[in-house]
């Protein structure tokens, strides 16, 4: 690891002129962590399968790529707390250029990515600087509504430096910091914040909110995919002691981080509604990642309807239950991974062994994917006719072994979800923001 980390890499089945469609990876971590060369992003089964190339990257992150000094030191550095958004940008542009030398279609390009890559792709919508640079995009467990204003930013750099014991008039002595001493530094300010290194409202890269109150109007017309799992929170909080073995009371308070506690019996009903036989723990789990990130997946596949414009717009939700661990995961954060990468072998702890499902699931996902990276529409003879977002029907595709596509499935956990702001609006994930135990 080093500051050196701007990488590109490439899997194609041939170095011709064939135009094949290109699909461009943004890993997750948030914008704090990750990378594109995990195995489990290996792209050659995806360039076997649909003929495709595949494109991940590396780019800097945390305090390294969003540390804004604007406030600080001027203009020179307005825009420092976008640097790691603007590396995506800089990678964009170097697949528009040379991409045809791999045999990929530079006016061919589908921006995809997980978790804090969703979030990328999501900003990706909204700014100016990747206008023209793709052509459609799938925001995978991770819709990015808001982000650090200048104030909120300006905060954590004046933390950071403070910790490093630099005067502010001094701040371009963080340039010559070295990076185990930065991340220190800035691991120490995010647990005293509250809040992490993350793009910022800049006024030259941003310069109003991406997805609140409305949607970037400049990419009204690129088509997009977007979804979440079912439990998301099965993942990042599955680790809590007994969290999986609560009582109805247990289950009810931990929900109080979620929702306020005068709503919580009435969502309470209307999701053990919709799982009658479910544990305490699976309903927790279900209410806490609606709440989290179905909400803001809503928010943004309603704005981007609302805003009108030619790019359709595709939802889906993962419903397959994972059977490792006696299925109380249900969906976790992530699982969608393995099927849309055509990489389960690589994560047998998530998806367990290969099996005449998982290879279904890997079929309905990974084809979908690839038909959307071939033209803007997921439609493909292993799924059933997926219609297009609207906020009469509310067409969704549910990933499950058979897939399914409803109109407004779960509506009644949909309309008292959707009552609640997003959890953005606080600045923080709803899960992180007290102690997870």
């Amino acid at each position: 690891m080093s500051d050196d980390c701007l990488r590109i890499n490439v899997w194609t089945p041939g170095l011709d002129d064939a135009r094949r469609p290109v699909m461009l990876w943004f890993h997750g971590g948030g914008f704090e962590a990750g990378t594109g060369s995990m195995p489990l992003y290996d792209g050659t089964n995806m360039a076997r399968r649909g003929n495709v190339v595949v494109v991940t990257v590396n780019h800097r992150l945390n305090v390294f790529g969003h540390c804004y000094l604007g406030g600080l030191l001027g203009e020179q550095f307005q825009q420092s707390g976008n640097a790691g958004y603007l590396d995506l940008i800089a990678a964009m542009r170097w697949v528009r250029e040379n991409i045809a030398g791999f045999g990929g279609n530079p006016d061919s390009v589908m921006i995809y990515g997980q978790s804090g890559g969703g979030r990328k792709v999501s900003l990706c919508y909204a700014g100016s600087d990747a206008a023209g640079l793709f052509h459609r995009g799938v925001v995978q467990s991770g819709s990015h509504l808001k982000i650090q204003t200048q104030e909120q930013a300006n905060e954590l750099s004046e933390q950071l430096l403070k910790v490093l014991d630099i005067p502010a008039k001094e701040a371009r002595r963080l340039q010559t910091i070295d990076v185990e001493t930065l991340t220190r530094a800035q691991l120490e300010v995010i647990a005293s914040a509250g809040r992490r290194f993350s793009p910022v409202l800049d006024g030259m890269t941003f310069t109003t909110q991406p997805w609140l109150p409305e949607a970037p109007s400049l990419s009204s017309h690129i088509p997009m995919m977007l979804g979440t799992t079912r439990t998301e929170l099965t993942n990042q909080m599955g680790g809590i002691p007994g969290i999986f073995d609560m009582d109805e009371a247990q289950a009810k308070a931990r929900l109080q981080r979620f929702l306020s506690a005068e709503h919580i019996d009435e969502g309470w009903a209307i999701f053990q509604g919709s799982r009658p036989s479910a544990s305490p723990s699976e309903v927790f789990f279900t209410m806490a990642s609606a709440r989290g990130y179905y909400l803001d997946q809503m928010i943004m596949a309603e704005q981007r309807v609302r805003a009108g414009g030619s790019g359709n717009t595709f939802v889906y939700r993962l419903m397959w239950r994972q059977p490792v661990e006696g299925g109380r995961r249900v969906s976790q954060h992530s699982l969608d991974l393995p099927f849309m990468f055509d990489n389960v072998a690589t994560v047998p702890d998530i998806t367990g062994p290969e099996t005449a499902e998982t290879r279904a699931m890997t079929n309905c996902m990974a084809n979908s994917w690839i038909a959307f990276a071939r033209t803007g529409d997921p439609n493909n003879a292993d799924i059933p006719s997926w219609a297009p977002y609207d906020l009469e029907h509310r067409n969704t595709l549910l990933f499950d072994v058979p897939p399914v596509a409803v109109d407004d499935p779960y509506k009644a956990e949909r309309e008292f979800i959707t009552r609640f702001p997003s959890q953005q609006d606080g600045g923080l994930a709803l899960h992180r923001r007290t102690p997870a135990t």
